[in-house]
């Protein structure tokens, strides 16, 4: 299998990786990319959560809310994958004359076609949007695995019947396996299963590193998170977050964040305030309690609220927010 060309992850690879556990000389060791893709909402988050043991990627019952790639690290004896959690694919439709939208997508689309191993969530029953994503597939020759998630859904008499369903769709997969990503059933089978795909080579990272995303991004998804728990509507779906500050202070043993949270009009910006600053206060104190436990120290967090008319639809801006 030839790996994938990523020239930073590379240059990681030449140097010499400390204070990583490795297997016995007997026992090959290997390494690789693999991407997790699926529709909107299938629990990729979930999934990558789950893997890793920690939480790195943000969850939510609401469609679209992974916007990038998120990367996360899995360390084994035996072995290191490397995850890429993608935004969901999903049809064109009108949300697709949002540039954000468009952007999404392309990130997902891109990533199939960087690493050694794709996974392809789906839930037992099937949506047209699974039916673009086995289409997109059959055009691409990295190995692939169907992996069915949500079975705790499904009574097992039914479960049986809706996999017996997806035989046909097996026959462009190397394998398929059912799972559940919320209470990590099959999940180590599914790992195993995921490491034989993977050709021999030495660690990218560090064994004590579980991301390559800065703190001040998973900072500013949190802050997302918690906008996306407590709204409803719209308002999740026109929320971008900025981080403006993000100072250490070591004497005081406190790390001070101030973040931008962008929507779109007044009459979002009024509804994430709330009446007497009351939604935002509870947004704000629900995310530095996470944020103290993520960073281990205290957090004096500071959050405004901004309108950026059409911002979905603005290159420059989406740019600028690193989409």
């Amino acid at each position: 299998m030839t790996r994938a060309p990523m020239a930073d992850f590379n240059q990681r690879a030449d140097a010499s990786v400390e204070g990583v556990t490795r297997a016995p000389a007997m026992t090959p060791y290997v390494s690789g990319f693999v991407a997790i893709v699926g529709r909107p909402n299938v629990g990729k988050s979930t999934f990558l959560n789950q893997v890793l043991g920690q939480k790195i990627s943000i969850v939510s019952d609401k469609p679209q809310t992974t916007r990038n790639k998120i990367l996360g690290v899995k360390h084994l004896p035996t072995g290191q994958i490397i995850f890429f959690d993608t935004p969901g694919i999903h049809h064109p439709a009108e949300r697709e004359k949002l540039r954000l939208n468009q952007r999404m997508v392309q990130t997902a689309r891109s990533a199939v076609r960087e690493v050694d191993l794709i996974l392809l969530l789906i839930e037992p029953q099937r949506t047209s949007e699974d039916q673009l994503l086995f289409d997109i597939l059959r055009n691409i020759k990295t190995p692939r695995i169907l992996v069915v998630n949500k079975i705790d859904l499904v009574g097992k008499s039914k479960l049986i019947p809706l996999l017996d369903g997806l035989r046909d769709e097996k026959d462009d997969f190397s394998e398929m396996i059912p799972i559940c990503a919320k209470t990590g059933e099959n999940m180590d089978k599914l790992i195993d299963l995921t490491l034989s795909y993977l050709p021999e080579g030495m660690p990218y990272f560090p064994e004590d590193q579980v991301t390559d995303q800065p703190v001040r991004f998973l900072a500013s998804e949190i802050v997302r998170e918690k906008v996306i728990e407590k709204t409803h509507d719209e308002i999740p779906y026109v929320v971008s977050v900025q981080i403006e500050k993000f100072r250490e202070d070591e004497i005081k043993a406190l790390i001070h964040i101030e973040i931008t949270i962008y929507v779109e009009k007044d009459s979002q910006k009024g509804i994430l305030i709330g009446r007497k600053g009351g939604m935002l206060k509870e947004i704000g104190s629900a995310a530095r309690l996470e944020l103290e436990g993520l960073l281990a120290t205290k957090v004096f967090l500071q959050l405004w609220v901004k309108v950026k008319k059409e911002w979905r639809k603005n290159d420059l801006f989406l740019n600028e927010m690193g989409y």
